[in-house]
């Protein structure tokens, strides 16, 4: 296992953190976990050098929490730092982030967390963090012990997460990065900003929820056998996230012993700065390949926005294009039903065509927005 210094921190990282979000499931239910096999699976990851657990309030519908803290019994809460996070998105106030932190300790059964992050993130959670008074509740946990050290994750633009980071003096963050998305969210640019901070940078999604690695096309893989030294699309995919010396570690949701093994043999060989120039050329090509299985050719340059209706059509358009381009409408519409507010749906389009008037690529903006309320609504 390599290991990397953890932002200003005295603690080497695993460069490999095991995730907690996709553990094995009972009868396609989140909430029923199978507990003797993902308990399982986090303690082999732990036994063969991973140090770093990564869960969160709500993943596995309030249940992996609970389920860390039984993997961690047995000495292995001590071999490991441990992460969790706030959800601000359910709080209503002050009052709910002791209520919560305090909750979280006794599902994880520990007296502390390690790195604890305010969840999730953007302009709309920051504005509700801030007026909760996320300082004030900060440091008066630090202070009594109850977290080590405090950080958050991120979905929102570049110039929020800016922002963020100078705000507080945060010590990591976790953004989501992988080759397909270097301009996305915080990206390249706030992955060089915060580790000029010198914040420990986590990284979530390198196969963007699995879609760079499941059935890619016959021509995403013509194009990878070109490459002189032969890798697996998920071999390809954690090693371009490793290259980047900025990054700290990356998480994987590990479902079965196969990705376990298989992540933990990749993070015994990875290097930073060690994919060449025809390598890194090869997956621009990639990257690139992708995107021309788009199926809305919008650039996101947000003349349609604000839509008099509240309509988010770049989200949507993006979305949309996930969908074709990783041929994966489940996942698109699953995030789509979840994260998106009524009135940034496209069905909450009225059809005034404002959007069209002033769309520099002279798109069918309301044409397809109908096709995705047909996709992901009906």
């Amino acid at each position: 296992m390599h290991y990397r210094k953890f932002g200003r921190l005295d603690f080497q990282a695993s460069i490999l953190g095991f995730g907690c979000m996709r553990l094995p499931i009972l009868e396609g239910d989140p909430s029923k976990i199978n507990e003797p096999e993902a308990i399982s699976l986090i303690r082999q990851a732990i036994d063969n050098g991973v140090n770093y657990i990564d869960t969160a309030f709500p993943y596995h519908q309030g249940q992996s929490e609970i389920l860390v803290g039984k993997a961690l019994k047995d000495g292995y809460r001590e071999k490991v730092k441990l992460a969790t996070k706030l959800p601000i998105f359910r709080c209503q106030g002050y009052e709910d982030f002791d209520r919560i932190l305090n909750e979280q300790l006794e599902k994880l059964q520990t007296d502390h967390i390690d790195f604890y992050l305010l969840h999730g993130l953007s302009k709309a959670t920051w504005e509700k963090a801030k007026s909760f008074d996320y300082k004030r509740f900060l440091e008066k946990a630090l202070a009594d012990g109850r977290i080590k050290y405090a950080g958050f994750s991120f979905h929102d633009e570049y110039p929020v997460f800016q922002e963020i980071i100078d705000a507080y003096p945060w010590t990591f963050c976790q953004i989501q990065y992988n080759y397909m998305d270097t301009e996305f969210q915080a990206g390249t640019k706030g992955l060089k900003y915060a580790a000029e901070k010198g914040l420990a940078v986590i990284v979530m999604e390198p196969l963007k929820g699995g879609k760079l690695v499941k059935n890619p096309p016959s021509s995403i893989l013509e194009l990878w056998d070109k490459a002189e030294v032969k890798r697996s699309p998920v071999e390809w995919a954690l090693r371009w996230v490793w290259n980047h010396p900025e990054v700290t570690l990356l998480l994987s949701g590990m479902g079965t012993k196969e990705q376990v093994e298989e992540n933990l043999r990749l993070a015994n060989a990875a290097e930073p700065n060690t994919l060449t120039n025809q390598e890194l050329t090869l997956i621009e090509e990639i990257k690139n390949k992708y995107l021309s299985l788009n199926k809305v050719d919008c650039t996101a340059c947000g003349y349609c926005q604000p839509c008099p209706s509240g309509v988010n059509i770049p989200n949507n358009f993006a979305l949309y294009n996930d969908a074709h381009i990783y041929d994966d409408f489940g996942s698109s519409r699953f995030a789509y039903n979840t994260f998106f507010t009524p009135e940034s749906k496209a069905s909450a389009c009225i059809e005034c065509g404002a959007c069209e008037e002033v769309c520099p690529q002279q798109l069918p903006i309301r044409n397809h927005l109908k096709e995705i309320q047909k996709a992901f609504e009906q």
